[in-house]
């Protein structure tokens, strides 16, 4: 029997992006030819499982989308204007839904190498009654500075519990609207949606992540996504 297709997205896309040093928003930034928007886009569109997507956008970039989206919008895409913070924008996207939309994942426009195969792990997760974040191990060794002296070692962190979160996030709507709903009426914005349900006492649990799954932020992540989508095509 095939899936529902009662899955909602939100994409956030209202970032500036400082750190990559352009002037234009980050996600708008091409890869390989290829807005990094639009690669991020892509995969959830196509998605069998999929009833919605809701992009996020800059208020001024709502109102005047670049030319190379407006194709897309339509009966399964929505522009919606982002707020002040990332999880007004959130907050947003979800309310730009239809209401068959049941499970919600929220996804960074910055991150344009997601895979059908891990949207599946986490919509699988969500369906079985979970709050599902993808997640990859920590390889590196960590160390905690001293907040007095950030360069002195105050102390070794132990890896083994440590995990590297990605998006998707998902979850059922109903968990992440009330989970957004108590944020703020106790002045809480927060830069993991997975946080705001922790908040509420809920159980969040983790899927296989992607290393390939890469967040794009500076310039040098900007020219590695650039050599990993030129080597792949």
């Amino acid at each position: 029997m095939p899936s529902p297709r009662d899955v909602g997205v939100v994409i956030v896309a209202a970032g500036q992006g400082t750190r990559i040093g352009s002037d234009r928003p980050k996600q708008f930034l091409e890869i390989a030819g290829v807005p990094m928007l639009l690669r991020s886009l892509r995969p959830f569109v196509r998605h069998p499982a999929v009833a919605h997507v809701a992009v996020v956008l800059r208020a001024v970039d709502a109102a005047a989308p670049p030319a190379w989206l407006l194709p897309h919008a339509g009966t399964m895409l929505s522009l919606v204007a982002g707020g002040a913070e990332r999880s007004d924008s959130v907050a947003a996207g979800v309310a730009a839904l239809p209401p068959a939309c049941r499970v919600v994942l929220v996804h960074d426009a910055a991150r344009p190498f997601v895979d059908a195969a891990l949207i599946d792990r986490v919509i699988e997760g969500v369906r079985a009654g979970n709050a599902v974040v993808p997640a990859v191990a920590v390889t590196d060794t960590i160390k905690e500075t001293d907040a007095a002296d950030p360069d002195r070692i105050a102390r070794t962190v132990p890896r083994e519990s440590l995990r590297r979160v990605q998006t998707p996030q998902g979850f059922s709507r109903q968990v992440l609207e009330e989970a957004h709903a108590r944020a703020r009426r106790d002045g809480v914005s927060g830069t993991d949606d997975a946080a705001l349900v922790e908040r509420l006492g809920g159980v969040v649990r983790i899927v296989a992540g992607d290393p390939r799954n890469l967040k794009v932020t500076t310039a040098e992540d900007l020219e590695f996504a650039e050599y990993l989508a030129r080597r792949d095509a």
